[in-house]
């Protein structure tokens, strides 16, 4: 019994020690200034916070490039997620949650706290090619 306590506590200081780090092991960094990033996450219409939204972190190269890396976050009751540990650099942020567009921007981490406000939208119509989209088009069986 001694030995699964003393491996349980093992366990929790471990995991307790890897996630003040998992920004920088996210992006594979280990020096440097960090930023705590803070999201939140509204409805573009009303303002009103989105809760369990998916956020998805990328650390993005000189390029332009999203690496393969990423760290997924859940918005709280108040539309916020957060994380420590994000190295300064180019950072993309995708937020996803049913029932709205997905949301995808690149924002720039150069401060020790990073404040992102991300306003999802609800779905666009789907294209048809059995409407009418050109109401200004004269009615071709009108007689002349």
């Amino acid at each position: 019994m001694k030995q699964r306590m003393g491996c349980l506590v093992i366990a929790v200081a471990l995991s307790a020690s890897i996630g003040l780090g998992i920004g920088r092991v996210a992006w594979g960094q280990d020096e440097g200034p960090t930023s705590t990033l803070k999201i939140l996450v509204v409805r573009d219409a009303s303002g009103k916070p989105v809760k369990n939204a998916q956020v998805v972190l990328h650390s993005v190269n000189r390029k332009g490039k999203a690496s393969k890396n990423e760290i997924e976050l859940k918005t709280d009751a108040d539309g916020q997620a957060s994380v420590d540990g994000i190295p300064y650099g180019s950072v993309e942020v995708q937020v996803l949650m049913p029932g709205f567009q997905t949301f995808g921007q690149d924002f720039e981490v150069k401060q020790a706290t990073t404040e992102i406000t991300a306003k999802l939208k609800k779905p666009a119509g789907q294209y048809s090619i059995y409407e009418n989209h050109d109401e200004k088009k004269p009615d071709d069986k009108k007689p002349q």
